[in-house]
């Protein structure tokens, strides 16, 4: 089964706590999600935010809550994990000492390789379709490439908007696919 993985974002979130716990409680509730990111890049106060996205926890206890970057705050929080950007590799062992599951983003196989010998618990690769900001798309082949020299779990990211994009990244051998915009457009 493929897994799935939402990205937050304040495009279609906001960074008003409030509003971001009402908007990801419709996206939660109307399919399903295997594990769930808070990625705001642009709070002032992340803290805040972060403790209004964790008050959903309890309702999905079969979702994976993970905060973004900052793994004391989500052990602190009582986050299931973090996803740690591709610039902090070197903080993957941190994010395992407090007991987190931890993903990283990659861009390369010396990253996604990285990231494995480091003790991550899975990656995601991208962008493997066209997205915007996110350069050019590295395509399924490559995907396929990464799969087969990891043996964690890989997330494709990047682009994934459609069910045949889905169908695509599962045939490359994917575990799964993260995406902002396929769960709330």
């Amino acid at each position: 089964m493929m897994l799935r993985y939402a990205i937050t974002d304040p495009k279609y979130y906001t960074s008003e706590p409030a509003y971001l716990k009402h908007t990801l409680y419709q996206v939660l509730s109307s399919q399903p999600i295997d594990m769930v990111v808070l990625r705001d890049k642009e709070t002032a106060d992340y803290a805040t935010l972060a403790k209004s996205f964790l008050s959903l926890k309890p309702l999905y206890p079969e979702i994976k809550f993970l905060l973004h970057t900052d793994s004391a705050l989500a052990k602190r929080l009582g986050a299931d994990g973090v996803h740690l950007p591709s610039n902090a590799l070197h903080e993957i062992g941190d994010a395992k000492s407090f007991g987190l599951w931890t993903i990283v983003s990659t861009h390369t196989l010396d990253e996604a390789l990285l990231a494995e010998r480091y003790g991550a618990d899975a990656i995601t690769f991208s962008p493997i379709f066209a997205t915007p900001g996110k350069g050019a798309p590295v395509g399924l082949e490559k995907l396929k490439e990464i799969k087969d020299k990891i043996s964690i779990k890989l997330f494709a990211l990047g682009g994934i908007v459609t069910d045949d994009q889905i169908e695509a990244v599962k045939n490359a051998g994917a575990d799964g696919f993260a995406s902002i915009r396929y769960f709330v457009e």
